[in-house]
């Protein structure tokens, strides 16, 4: 009996972990995708919240694709401590760079969104071992 509720809960955190990281992908790859589609909003991002100015639409380019290999790579469960590790960074970063909007936090509702997200990389970056449903 012991033996199969273990497999159980196994199998139940392989999906829950599998459901989280798609949950992160589907995210993710919409920001990268727009990084592509409207490399100006990404010039926008980067002055307004990060206070870098002067990106250009190949410098969107360029992170986009430097980003797209990173979230399929993430996707597929490739070199989990690498990737899942560069996630959670980055969409912390993201996260803690919007301080303002948390202030007026009423006016920008969305923005508190990033919390639960980040908190999903934080889990599957430390259950980043039993993640192992459709990974390589």
């Amino acid at each position: 009996m012991t033996g199969t509720i273990n497999s159980d809960v196994q199998n139940r955190l392989q999906w829950s972990l599998f459901s989280l990281r798609l949950g992160v992908f589907i995210v993710m790859i919409m920001w990268t995708f727009d990084k592509f589609v409207n490399p100006g909003h990404s010039a926008r991002i980067f002055e307004h919240f990060y206070g870098i100015s002067g990106s250009t639409d190949i410098i969107a380019y360029v992170i986009g694709a430097v980003q797209l290999v990173l979230v399929l790579a993430f996707m597929a469960g490739i070199n989990k401590r690498l990737t899942y590790g560069i996630i959670f960074v980055m969409h912390g970063l993201s996260t803690l760079s919007s301080y303002n909007q948390y202030i007026d936090g009423f006016n920008n509702l969305l923005f508190f969104t990033a919390w639960p997200m980040w908190a999903a990389c934080f889990a599957l970056y430390l259950l980043r071992d039993q993640d192992v449903k459709y990974t390589v």
